[in-house]
């Protein structure tokens, strides 16, 4: 039997009962065209798994050097680090970064938009990929998921999160504080799950519900507002990053509001800034840049065995190991150059 024919912009068209034009602009300018079009297009995409061909040519001119890395947004360092983790260790390969920024329904667009101009993607927040869509462009470059959990068959990057989160939570026990409360939304990344389940496990057999805020320092300060008004009742706030904490921190200090004698914060991710705020955060770091150049690396590895038709060779790395990093916003009455790394 002879092989099927490969979907073509023409049958996406057919099949979304728009223009090619359409399509292609659905893909390549997706707000130039109507949410009902865009929707429309995309479902027609993931049922006939079509992928731009492109990517096929690519790989066998291997014309492109360069990875494809599909990241939420750049705001904040934790993107910085990491994309410059990502870029350094690329160039030492030759290979050139084609960065595309999308979130929530346009991630499938914007993978599809760029596997036809890349060797290989590596995807933050893989699993919310349509599983036909995503089995269909690994037909044609290799895809890496980046932090968040495994799903889909797909090798995942990331770093370790709950041993780090229930010690952090356990800390803020053993100084005494019990009404705890974790600031942000689990719901938003897979990661921030992980956080959230690491600090109920340190509270069983009960935890409290999330404050459920985008990891931003503008939702830092509106947490920090909330507990100043008295809506939000807590001695201790475990935040799902550090921009959110310093966000709660400075608001409170200049508010007369004592941290940590009247509640103690802290955060995750280790930033810069997190050492020179008064008072120091505690919170846990994380080898952002590290894991930048290891996605970057194991995505070389897989670029290689796909193009001579084997596995990627070895096993998948391990997920990076984190240190909870002690400071004075926890309740320590002096920072104590404390680590504990999880591995």
């Amino acid at each position: 039997m002879g092989r099927a024919a490969r979907p073509t912009v023409y049958t996406v068209a057919d099949r979304a009962q728009v223009s090619v034009a359409t399509v292609s602009r659905a893909l390549a300018a997706p707000e130039k065209v109507s949410e009902a079009t865009r929707l429309r297009v995309l479902e027609a995409i993931d049922a006939l798994g079509y992928v731009p061909h492109g990517a096929a040519r690519s790989l066998a001119a291997d014309a492109h050097r360069a990875h494809g890395l599909v990241l939420p947004e750049l705001v904040g360092p934790y993107y910085s680090d990491l994309l410059l983790g990502y870029e350094r260790e690329a160039a030492t390969g030759g290979d050139a970064v084609v960065l595309a920024l999308a979130g929530g329904d346009d991630l499938a667009a914007k993978v599809l938009r760029i596997a036809g101009s890349v060797d290989g993607i590596v995807v933050m927040g893989a699993s919310a990929l349509p599983r036909a869509a995503l089995a269909a462009i690994r037909e044609l470059v290799p895809v890496l998921g980046l932090t968040g959990g495994a799903g889909q068959g797909l090798e995942v990057i990331g770093t370790r999160n709950l041993d780090s989160s229930r010690e952090l939570t356990q800390h803020l026990v053993e100084h005494g504080r019990n009404r705890l409360v974790f600031v942000g939304d689990p719901d938003l990344a897979e990661d921030i799950q992980a956080r959230y389940r690491g600090f109920c496990e340190a509270l069983q057999p009960h935890a409290p519900e999330p404050v459920r805020v985008e990891p931003s320092e503008a939702a830092g300060v509106e947490v920090a507002e909330r507990l100043l008004a008295g809506e939000l009742d807590a001695d201790g706030l475990v935040c799902a990053n550090d921009e959110l904490a310093l966000g709660v921190i400075v608001t409170l200090t200049a508010r007369g509001c004592d941290v940590p004698g009247d509640v103690a914060v802290v955060g995750w991710d280790d930033v810069m800034a997190a050492r020179y705020v008064q008072p120091s955060l505690t919170t846990v770091r994380q080898p952002v840049a590290d894991l930048g150049a290891t996605a970057a690396r194991r995505l070389r590895e897989h670029i290689a065995a796909f193009r001579a038709g084997q596995l990627p060779p070895g096993p998948a790395p391990d997920r990076l190991m984190t240190s909870v990093i002690y400071r004075r916003s926890c309740g320590c009455t002096s920072d104590p150059s404390k680590e504990q790394e999880h591995r």
